[in-house]
């Protein structure tokens, strides 16, 4: 998985942290997104569109945000799976219907309108862009 591209590989998920994240999870997400943490637990590289950059949060960190409720309140119907490392969170969006689009939004403009920026219209869209600096 991502072979070829440039990512900046952490070890992957366990089965026990890919169960969890799973059963705290508030949609059934994509298989593919749980791929790419058995390959790689976070890690970061670029991004073909913007918000330009990836930083993948583990398992435990999605898991743990979820937990927390860190962006239900002002960012209702975010699943967040990342950020750019600048401000910008990237999520799946579960106000649209599967497969859920991947989306950024800066998590300082309670405007989602505004602040919510399509990155791919599923996760294995999105795949194909991870690793590449462009389309």
């Amino acid at each position: 998985m991502l072979e070829g591209r440039e990512w900046h590989k952490v070890g992957g998920a366990s089965s026990q942290a890919i169960a969890v994240l799973k059963s705290i999870a508030p949609a059934d997400l994509p298989e593919s997104y749980y791929s790419l943490l058995s390959f790689s637990n976070g890690g970061e590289g670029p991004l073909a569109v913007q918000p330009l950059w990836l930083c993948l949060y583990s398992a435990e960190e999605a898991a743990q945000i979820e937990r927390n409720g860190s962006f239900k309140e002002i960012f209702e119907g975010l699943f967040v799976i990342g950020g750019n490392g600048g401000g910008e969170a990237v999520a799946f969006d579960l106000r649209e219907s599967e497969p859920y689009p991947l989306v950024a939004f800066d998590m300082t403009n309670i405007d989602l309108p505004e602040s919510v920026q399509p990155i791919a219209p599923s996760f294995e869209a999105a795949l194909k862009l991870i690793g590449r600096r462009d389309q």
